[in-house]
């Protein structure tokens, strides 16, 4: 298999960075597989490189069919991930639902690993990011892409996002709910496609007066030649079908298929034209200074008494860290929600720098925050701990303070609206997986460009 070379590029304070992705997926229609490859062959003649995110079933299926036209033409493109089997249930949210952070990574990592696997020995690379199928998104996936060797985590939706800009979070590069960054041509519709260039345009302006950022369009090779999705047509609802009861979808005439080429590729050539610079997955960590800053630690403090929350280019989970005299480091965020149980309005101070080292061991240990910490029979939840920690003065006792996690505001509130998806069940809800994302959120926090 062919094996690309990452251009490395590098950034300066105005730029602004267009990344263009597909989710190829759709491996039960053949004319899916010509058009990933028309995409990835003229984009090639035009000098843009794309990020391909692809199914473990799909690159299979192409194998199987002896499509190594198709692979070579897309292998020499970024190469992306896009779960093991996409739509056949059960999806990443579903399964991960029950499931706690540490448990849910590993069975994450056992459902997704064959498919990274198939496409490291299909198209010669790790994959160089991974995406959600629909919305089915569960932040125990962020451990197991660590350990899968993917650092990005580039889609789109609801779940999770900071400032419709890249963030990193769970120790994993994420471009995720972009919003008003996130611009699509439509396919069918002429004066739709038009007005995408508009929206273009104002997001580049934004964001060159901003001092820089991203730009990120998304399609999948199936929309250009079918009228709708394989997916909905055999899973819908979370309908399992055998592979031999499989429809496939209706196929677009073939001028509306030749309408949607050109409408896409105007687009792109619009987008090239205005001197925005291409970029891949494979790119953006080399593009964002490095995760893990200094903090400023008298005036951490003070902020951290009052809110605890993303200060500048610091996680709380940095803030938090550095109070306990860490260095700049990651560590993931506590399993589970813990209360405190402390009565009195004060711990002495022998008996709170027990509890405090105690932090740090666990720490040390386990490489994550603790949920609660200890101080003799009674504890302090982790907010709660973090608040006390920065409010100490130094007396003989330390005062009990309350924490106030300002980070969660960040991730959405809807159990059900953030995992709408055609393929889930009906009502399919997962406030679970929302409550992980919040403990997890201690480690989000903004990525700068270079």
């Amino acid at each position: 298999m062919v094996i690309l070379a990452t251009f490395w590029m590098s950034a300066s304070a105005s730029d602004v960075f267009y990344l263009l992705w597909f989710d190829t997926e759709d491996f039960i229609e053949p004319a899916a597989d010509d058009a990933a490859m028309r995409l990835a062959l003229e984009l090639e003649k035009l000098g843009v490189r794309a990020t391909f995110k692809i199914v473990g079933e799909k690159a299979r299926m192409l194998e199987q069919r002896g499509r190594t036209d198709v692979i070579r033409a897309l292998a020499r493109h970024d190469i992306g991930y896009h779960a093991e089997n996409h739509s056949i249930p059960p999806t990443p949210a579903v399964y991960l639902k029950p499931l706690g952070l540490l448990e849910g990574a590993e069975e994450f990592e056992r459902r997704e690993g064959q498919g990274v696997a198939d496409i490291r020995r299909i198209f010669g690379v790790t994959p160089s990011c991974y995406g959600q199928p629909g919305s089915s998104w569960g932040p125990q996936s962020n451990l197991a892409l660590r350990r899968m060797g993917i650092p990005v985590y580039m889609d789109e939706g609801s779940h999770i996002g900071l400032h419709d800009q890249p963030f990193w979070y769970g120790g994993i590069l994420y471009c995720f709910r972009l919003n008003r960054n996130v611009v699509r041509a439509e396919l069918d519709d002429e004066r739709q496609a038009l007005q995408a260039r508009t929206q273009f345009d104002e997001a580049l302006r934004r964001l060159r007066q901003a001092g820089g950022g991203v730009i990120q369009t998304y399609y999948h090779p199936t929309e250009f030649v079918t009228t709708e999705f394989w997916d909905a047509v055999n899973f819908s609802r979370g309908r399992f079908t055998a592979p031999s009861d499989y429809r496939r979808p209706k196929l677009r005439t073939k001028e509306s298929m030749e309408k949607a080429y050109r409408l896409f590729f105007d687009f792109i050539r619009y987008v090239k034209a205005s001197g925005v610079r291409f970029a891949t997955g494979r790119d953006l960590p080399q593009l964002m200074e490095d995760p893990n800053q200094p903090v400023d630690v008298p005036a951490a403090r003070k902020r951290f008494v009052e809110a605890i929350d993303i200060q500048g280019r610091n996680s709380a989970a940095d803030v938090l860290l550095a109070l306990l005299g860490f260095p700049p480091t990651y560590v993931d965020g506590p399993t589970i929600r813990v209360e405190s149980t402390v009565r009195s309005t004060s711990i002495p101070r022998e008996l709170f720098l027990r509890g405090k080292q105690d932090a740090i061991s666990y720490i040390e240990r386990h490489r994550r925050l603790p949920s609660h910490v200890w101080f003799g029979s009674e504890r302090l939840s982790l907010a709660d701990f973090a608040a006390t920690l920065a409010g100490d003065d130094g007396g003989p006792a330390v005062s009990v303070r309350r924490g106030k996690l300002a980070f969660e505001r960040h991730v959405n509130s809807d159990p059900e609206g953030a995992f709408q998806w055609i393929i889930h069940p009906e009502g399919f809800a997962a406030p679970e997986l929302l409550e992980l994302a919040r403990l997890q959120a201690w480690t989000l926090k903004p990525a700068k460009l270079k």
